[in-house]
């Protein structure tokens, strides 16, 4: 990868709607040669895919909890029930296996409390756990999907 192909990711990040023309243009390239680097960066899996932000308060989804989860079993067994029972949870939209004092954390987004608490008795129906705790944002102060491009 070169400096040319990191502004093109910069573009993208920012406006995936934009025309590989417009890219092109913005990079100092013909169509084809930026049409051919967008290509190999999809082979190369450094594009994954092409998404739509939404705003979740729009949609009704107003409240985001962030769920710290602790267990006792550390077994393929039970790793596959978890894994398998939050993908089945259509409100998560993050899911982390984390070091330290908890063992998962999940982001998730609902409508409300009332919500939050239905969320909170499927999973535990779904998965045997030790400790489930949440915390809830009050304010997005930041959130983006723009990776940092060599940029300190």
């Amino acid at each position: 990868m070169d400096q040319t192909d990191f502004k093109i990711l910069g573009l993208m990040q920012k406006n995936a709607d934009l025309s590989v023309a417009e890219i092109a243009e913005q990079v100092n390239l013909s169509v084809t040669p930026c049409w051919r680097r967008i290509q190999k960066l999809k082979e190369d899996g450094i594009i994954v895919r092409n998404a739509v932000v939404l705003n979740p308060q729009a949609l009704g989804l107003n409240l985001t909890v962030f769920v710290s989860i602790r267990t006792s079993q550390h077994n393929a067994k039970w790793t596959q029930s978890l894994v398998g029972a939050v993908m089945a949870l259509p409100n998560v939209v993050e899911f982390y296996r984390m070091a330290g004092d908890v063992d998962y954390l999940l982001k998730v987004v609902v409508e409300d409390m009332a919500s939050y608490d239905r969320f909170y008795r499927r999973l535990i129906e779904m998965v045997d756990l030790l400790d489930v705790s949440a915390s809830f944002s009050m304010e997005v102060i930041k959130s983006t999907m723009e990776l940092p491009l060599g940029v300190e």
